[in-house]
């Protein structure tokens, strides 16, 4: 766990200028800085920079976050990723708070044993003709053999003695280059085949694919788990086609590294493979950061099939409203490399965007396993589905999907819905109950935006003070948390704990408002007059109930309070006038 305390002092060391600008070139407009947004297409520069509040906004598709935050949205790190990079960058250690899973500090040295290993197989690529003609007869240009780093290991038991300095060195049987035998023998993992360099999103060189060359098995060899390498957090190829990704707004999954070359040869440079495993849920929400579509391109095979069915199982509690996931089956005698090598970039650009949306797939797959004729068939469906269709929690996704469900089953929703013991998705909210003490909307509004410029603020909030609706509760949110530590808070610390809670979104108003106000504004005295209002209305609103009940109506304590509630309103419109 990365203690919170680091996380803002990170926040307060950068500055978001610097970090977005290694990614997207920004121009200054005014107190803020402007570009194209990074995360949707668009011709007129929408996306906006606050140096003065260290946050970003995009007024066109809603984008926004601190400099953590885009660095996981730009490259699809993980949190913890994105933490370590900006730390590195600042000459900044992250430290570690106490916790029960384990932790593996990758040394340095490692990354660098990895580097050397690339650079010694491409070497041996070079010399060896008979790789050479392998990679051209499967279509490859020296220049994308050379985008992804694919080299050759010989065909010999201890290549990589001649790479490194010290081939006793542990850290070899560390990162999985060599295998540690019986009575000390040690050998080469990889032997007199085509190698293929497994990226982070970080440009570093965490593990190897290696695939024969001519007949033998496993085809396909990967590097084993280790400190620097979880299969099933990385996808290969995924550094080198982040941009094409950003700029499609879509990428493929593919099973092989074959595939992902091939197709980036013929044009297609938006796709990744898995690495010897199923698609995960980490890889799902690492795509999503990234764009809008995903398609799971597999071989129409049985396994390919099997690895479709779990791929869609692992994406649906990620899926989001607005975001596309499809399956694109091939014919069984082809894969994506095999297809677009035969047909061209058109036609797998054509098949693409006639993939079969995964709610297609979805219910076809729980149809096809029934007879819904008969009744025991739509009771089936219904079995089946429950646990598919309730792991949903995009909203809409999920009505329409229990709605196509019931349908077919000969149910209504409600009834669905009963049986499953599930709330309806469409159910309206209750509204919360009424408060004594209520801002006006627009007031609220106004309150929540000082706030974001000026956390600190939320201090001077009455203790017993409380209000209504979503801005309110993302008030007394930030009231909350600030009471819980005594540190001074940042816009972009702000910004970072509440992202991904429920209150993200009153925020992030508050963050676009903010964007269009001049360098001049007073948050602050914005925030006190607001807050005298507040009193003033509350004053008001209590003499009025009391005036109501008519001075022979009122008990001599109630005259007394209606006495001190009009000093206190005559004080507060002293210090207004």
């Amino acid at each position: 766990m990365i203690p919170k305390s680091f996380i803002q002092d990170l926040l307060n060391r950068l500055d978001i200028v610097d970090v977005i600008e290694r990614y997207v070139p920004l121009k200054k407009a005014g107190a803020n800085y402007v570009a194209c947004c990074p995360f949707h297409t668009e011709k007129s520069p929408s996306f906006t920079v606050s140096q003065s509040k260290q946050f970003y906004h995009c007024f066109g598709c809603g984008a926004h976050g601190t400099a953590i935050g885009f660095v996981m949205e730009h490259t699809g790190m993980g949190f913890v990723e994105a933490v370590e990079d900006l730390a590195k960058s600042a000459g900044m250690t992250v430290p570690r708070e106490a916790s029960n899973i384990p932790q593996h500090k990758v040394a340095p040295d490692l990354y660098d044993l990895m580097q050397t290993a690339t650079r010694y197989y491409r070497e041996q690529l070079k010399i060896t003709p008979r790789a050479i003609d392998y990679l051209k007869r499967r279509g490859l240009s020296g220049e994308v053999a050379a985008r992804f780093g694919i080299g050759y290991a010989p065909d010999d038991w201890q290549n990589l003695k001649a790479a490194v300095p010290d081939y006793q060195d542990a850290s070899l049987v560390e990162t999985g280059l060599v295998i540690a035998g019986e009575e000390g023998k040690r050998y080469d993992r990889f032997r007199d085949r085509i190698m293929f360099p497994i990226v982070n999103v970080r440009g570093q060189v965490i593990g190897f694919g290696g695939r024969v060359l001519d007949k033998g098995e496993p085809k396909y060899l990967n590097s084993p788990e280790t400190t620097l390498f979880e299969k099933g957090h990385e996808l290969y190829g995924l550094f080198q086609a982040q941009k094409a990704i950003r700029a499609q707004q879509r990428v493929i999954v593919v099973e092989g590294y074959m595939d992902v070359v091939a197709l980036a040869q013929h044009g297609v440079e938006y796709a990744v493979a898995t690495l010897g495993t199923a698609t995960t849920p980490f890889h799902v929400q690492k795509l999503l950061r990234l764009c809008d579509q995903i398609v799971f391109c597999f071989d129409g095979d049985k396994p390919g099939q099997k690895a479709a069915w779990r791929a869609l199982e692992n994406a649906l509690p990620h899926l989001q409203d607005g975001k596309r996931l499809g399956f694109l089956f091939l014919p069984e005698e082809h894969d994506p490399d095999t297809y677009i090598r035969e047909y061209g970039h058109d036609a797998f650009e054509h098949e693409l965007d006639n993939s079969l949306p995964l709610s297609g797939y979805l219910l076809r797959q729980l149809v096809a396993e029934v007879d819904l004729k008969t009744q025991e068939g739509k009771s089936t469906l219904l079995k089946n589905a429950q646990l598919l269709i309730t792991a949903i929690t995009a909203p809409t996704t999920a009505l329409l999907l229990r709605k196509e469900v019931a349908a077919l089953a000969g149910v209504t929703q409600a009834e669905l819905e009963a049986l499953w013991s599930v709330k309806p998705v469409a159910a309206p909210q209750r509204p919360a109950p009424q408060r004594a003490k209520r801002a006006a909307p627009s007031g609220l509004r106004t309150l929540l935006r000082c706030l974001v410029m000026n956390p600190e603020l939320a201090r001077e909030l009455p203790t017993d003070w409380s209000a209504e609706g979503n801005e309110a509760a993302a008030i007394a949110a930030l009231a909350d948390w600030l009471r819980e530590g005594a540190d001074e808070v940042s816009t972009a610390a702000l910004i970072q704990h509440f992202q991904g809670t429920v209150h993200e979104a009153a925020f992030a108003v508050a963050q676009g408002e903010i964007m269009h106000l001049g360098a001049d504004y007073d948050a602050a005295a914005d925030f006190a007059g607001l807050l005298r209002k507040m009193q003033r209305d509350a004053i008001e609103s209590e003499m009025s109930a009391l005036l109501a009940k008519g001075l022979g109506g009122m008990s001599q304590a109630e005259r007394e309070r209606h006495e001190q509630l009009k000093q206190a309103l005559q004080q507060l419109k002293s210090q207004t006038d």
